[in-house]
């Protein structure tokens, strides 16, 4: 049988165009086990040698479910880039600082900052590139090689850094690669996952973000005698686990794919935004995670000092509870990604799940606001961190269902990523002030600002659940 042929049994109780089918390598879990999984469906590619114009304005949904096999791997490839790129982020850059400017922590917030800055900007570019990359690897493994390669470049800088500037200059490299990474992972999750399988790999995807960078940064603790090491062991391990996942199940060709435009100056502005009216569903979506972002950030940014006042503790001794909250918070989170993620599916509903994590937000952000024991912040915090989980969760889903343009996913993914990278940069500085208003002596004012972050949540899950209307 030629290898881009529709077997005629298949073709016969499956009708479809003949510009539907594919060349990708699919995992098809509805067909006969262990023959089908690499036989072409319909998808989002031609046939060799013909290509599809329906691609120049919008690709199809994908139907068929991906294989369990696949999803291992994806699983894997998300653990490796949320290792790589967290472990830096909450340990080796403040190891870094220790050494080369002890007593100086303010310059974490620096660095940090203006690498998420720089990739920002970049993000959109980066998607558009990856949308029109034509090759026989595809459109999305190529950006998982050459973010791994840039990632760990950065690490291996940071960890041989002289000075702090150097540092920085890594994380730039170190952050943007990584993000490239998992920028294509989320891709490839929107290009190929039908809509009965989204809420739970996002969950089981979610889930290994949550335990890498704990499993990480006990690696790194390990290594610690070597400041190199800290750096470059959680990195390949990340490398490896990101490069096998497109050896082992390959995307599949996208030379065949028609390209809808080339790339010019507008068309690259314009990529950092999109069509309000055009796109309703997208739009609200994207306002309402921007609101619920920013009272995330409200009620996370100030944990260590928020922990010391109502604890009646120096911050150097807040450490310990820190860390015992973090790690209920990562339990929470798991259990919060997997409930919301199977059922979101097995129900086929979406925007309740997002009022469910709105209201759990809630609970947990006035129990915060309130608590002056320990028993009481963990219960608080354990609220919140499920209902950050659930929401996230869920709302990928929904992103991955509302997506504009599936032949530019890549770039309407970056544009959902403004919406919250932009309330982690200015959340923290709208905080300050709000912790500022009838503060008493030396006493920040953090029972308004929780209580602020409880009304943001609530109104961004409510602006989800009442103005997208093509989801259930």
């Amino acid at each position: 049988m030629p290898p881009n042929s529709v077997p005629d049994a298949w073709a016969k109780s499956h009708p479809i165009k003949e510009s539907q089918v594919t060349t990708n390598e699919r995992e098809a879990t509805g067909l006969v086990e262990g023959i089908a999984a690499d036989l072409p469906v319909p998808g989002n590619q031609p046939p060799t040698g013909q290509a599809d114009n329906t691609l120049g304005t919008a690709a199809e949904e994908p139907q068929l479910p991906v294989s369990r096999g696949y999803i291992f791997w994806l699983m894997l490839a998300s653990f490796g880039a949320s290792m790589a790129m967290m472990v830096p982020l909450s340990y080796g850059i403040a190891v870094r600082i220790t050494e080369l400017a002890p007593g100086r922590e303010e310059i974490l917030g620096y660095i940090t900052g203006t690498a998420q800055l720089i990739y920002l900007v970049l993000s959109p570019m980066v998607g558009i590139w990856s949308d029109r990359m034509r090759s026989r690897f595809g459109r999305r493994t190529p950006f998982i090689f050459l973010g791994t390669a840039i990632g760990l470049s950065g690490l291996i800088v940071m960890g041989s850094a002289p000075n702090l500037l150097i540092v920085g200059a890594g994380w730039v490299l170190g952050m943007t690669g990584w993000s490239i990474s998992g920028a294509a992972i989320q891709n490839l999750m929107a290009d190929k996952l039908p809509e009965q399988q989204r809420g739970r790999v996002s969950a089981l995807t979610g889930l290994m973000t949550q335990i890498a960078p704990v499993l990480g940064i006990g690696i790194a603790y390990a290594v610690s005698s070597s400041t190199l090491l800290v750096f470059v062991v959680p990195g390949v391990i990340g490398a490896v686990l990101l490069a096998l996942f497109p050896l082992i199940k390959p995307e599949g060709s996208s030379k065949n794919l028609a390209i809808h435009s080339g790339v010019t100056a507008k068309s690259l502005v314009a990529s950092y935004g999109f069509n309000v009216r055009k796109y309703p569903d997208f739009a609200w979506n994207w306002l309402g995670r921007f609101v619920f972002f920013m009272g995330l950030y409200f009620n996370t940014t100030f944990g260590t000092f928020f922990y010391a006042q109502r604890l009646e503790l120096p911050v150097r001794e807040v450490a310990g509870v820190v860390a015992t909250i973090g790690m209920l918070g990562v339990v929470a989170a798991a259990g919060g990604a997997l409930l919301g993620g199977f059922l979101s599916d097995k129900l086929k509903r979406r925007r309740l799940f997002v009022v469910i994590a709105a209201v759990l937000f809630v609970a947990g952000a006035v129990a915060e606001a309130f608590a002056w024991s320990l028993p009481q912040l963990i219960l608080g915090a354990v609220l919140m961190q499920t209902a950050i989980a659930v929401f996230a969760t869920v709302d990928q889903a929904i992103i991955f269902a509302i997506l504009p343009n599936r032949t530019e996913t890549g770039r309407y993914m970056a544009v959902v990523a403004f919406a919250q990278k932009i309330p982690s940069a200015v959340a923290p500085l709208i905080a300050s002030l709000v912790i500022t208003l009838g503060a008493v002596g030396a006493e920040k004012n953090y029972t308004l600002l929780y209580l602020s972050g409880a009304v943001l949540a609530l109104a961004g899950g409510l602006v989800i659940a009442s103005k997208v209307k093509s989801i259930r």
